[in-house]
């Protein structure tokens, strides 16, 4: 039997209630691969500006960097000790119209020739620089880390209706973590930022009543 739209509305909003920023996972809970496949692909199928994904994601296994990271990793430990997969989600520095990157996704991704003068190529460069005003790479940085968020709430939810706990994690000195994951070869920072962290997997205690304003104090109609 096909649900009908009220049952998938009930199946989204209980997820949305089921969702809490977890503090403390359950270590002997693994998630399975299909469900930390499916939750990946949900990152790799999100949106983000001009289709140009300017992401990438490291998951942590091992367990000495688990274990170096909570040194200035201080809102992750929890996640660190516990939780089944660790991610640090990575946003792409100096993401221009003409960059190698912007190339590489037209020519490589989209299948398309790449030419500064095309009209895709202009289009993004406007919007870059006069709509957007992204003209230094602190604003370019900030840009694109915006839209690893996308990918975060696409893997939260996800992870909510499989009945999967999530933990988004900004409680980290992003300096040192950038320092040493450049140390240990994992990141290059002239390429890379970090900009957020996630654990995910199982919870040991029940969770918190939802606290929110209304949908009426969040929403203007404009008529």
């Amino acid at each position: 039997m096909n649900k009908t739209n009220e049952d998938k509305r009930k199946e989204i909003l209980t997820a949305f209630e089921h969702r809490h920023a977890t503090k403390a996972f359950d270590s002997t809970k693994k998630i399975s691969t299909e469900d930390w496949e499916t939750i990946l692909e949900t990152a790799s199928l999100s949106p983000s500006s001009f289709g140009y994904e300017p992401w990438s994601f490291l998951l942590i296994e091992n367990t000495q960097v688990k274990e170096d990271l909570k040194e200035f990793s201080w809102g992750a430990v929890n996640s660190l000790n516990g939780a089944s997969h660790f991610i640090i989600a990575l946003a792409r520095k100096n993401v221009t119209a003409e960059s190698a990157h912007v190339k590489h996704m037209v020519e490589d991704v989209f299948g398309l020739p790449f030419s500064p003068d095309a009209p895709q190529t202009q289009m993004f460069k406007q919007f870059q620089v006069k709509d957007f005003d992204l003209n230094s790479e602190r604003s370019l940085f900030d840009w694109a880390s915006k839209q690893t968020y996308i990918a975060l709430a696409n893997m939260m939810t996800t992870a909510a209706l499989l009945e999967i706990e999530s933990c988004p994690i900004e409680g980290f000195n992003r300096i040192e973590v950038e320092t040493y994951l450049s140390k240990k070869g994992l990141l290059d920072t002239s390429e890379f930022g970090v900009s957020y962290m996630l654990g995910l997997g199982y919870r040991t205690k029940e969770i918190p009543l939802k606290k929110r304003q209304t949908t009426n104090e969040i929403l203007t109609a404009v008529e």
